[in-house]
């Protein structure tokens, strides 16, 4: 269950302006430069974008996960541009799905912002069956804007934690190449190339943040995506509902007062029943 507060304390006066209502002043609006700036926001929305992509997609084999890029230099201050030439895609995508005899897909898509502040476009495709194959030249040219790319999700077990890391984290050549490496912390991490093999590499956590312009919504999906069913229940309860099903993903947090003392322990876990 979620929180939903009745009333709105504040009333917009204009897109600078608005009026506290339970003391009558009149204040500005801070404007955000760049999502970093609020890292609560970012971080829900992408906690909520990983819940979307586990929740539709627990057998990769279903799923095609295409990277639409542009020929030209389309900015991140072109939204508008964006979104319409993705509208137009999908349509186009539909009938080429449709006139091949291929199942009707599901789609989360969500905009990255390179080092060079130009857009690209990962779009994950959710088949009810075994996602069919199109070959890399159709898919360009149903895209018409320059190149695109179809990768593999095979033996990610955690699809939502794989693919978000894209939209915020960097790799260190394309953060060198930006020289925005000063003042930032490089960890490596463990991947899977497109043979399946598990390989490292030095990234910059959360280095594409910046790029992101204020107040933009990361991602999009189509109407029939399915949405997590969220309740509350014991522990004893929640381990009958997984049974055997294995653990893909867990983090513990320490809520501490102002004196370091721990209040309360959060611990989260993820669990794919589909991989029994």
């Amino acid at each position: 269950m979620r929180y939903k507060p009745v009333g709105c304390p504040i009333e917009k006066l204009s897109a600078d302006a608005y009026v506290d209502k339970r003391t009558g002043e009149i204040k500005n609006f801070q404007h955000k430069e760049s999502r970093i700036n609020d890292k609560a926001s970012v971080a829900q929305s992408l906690a909520r974008l990983r819940e979307l992509i586990n929740c539709n997609l627990t057998n990769p084999n279903n799923a095609l996960w295409v990277t639409l890029t542009y020929a030209e230099n389309i900015t991140t201050d072109n939204t508008v541009r964006l979104y319409e030439d993705y509208r137009r895609f999908w349509q186009r995508f539909c009938y080429y799905l449709n006139k091949q005899g291929h199942p009707k897909a599901e789609y989360l898509i969500a905009a990255e912002p390179t080092a060079k502040s130009v857009w690209h476009l990962h779009c994950l495709f959710c088949f009810p069956t075994k996602a069919p194959f199109i070959p890399n030249e159709d898919m360009a040219r149903i895209w018409k804007q320059g190149f695109t790319k179809t990768q593999s999700l095979k033996g990610i077990d955690n699809v939502g934690l794989y693919l978000t890391a894209y939209l915020g984290d960097m790799e260190l050549p394309e953060a060198l190449n930006a020289g925005i490496t000063k003042g930032k912390n490089i960890c490596e991490v463990e991947t899977t190339d497109k043979q399946g093999k598990k390989q490292k590499k030095a990234i910059i956590k959360g280095a594409r943040l910046a790029m992101y312009p204020a107040n933009f919504k990361m991602y999009r999906t189509s109407r029939k995506i399915k949405r997590p069913i969220i309740f509350t229940t014991t522990e004893e309860k929640a381990q009958e509902i997984i049974g055997n099903a294995p653990q893909i993903y867990e983090k513990t947090i320490s809520i501490t007062d102002e004196v370091g003392e721990v209040k309360n322990i959060i611990n989260y876990r993820q669990y794919n029943k589909a991989k029994k």
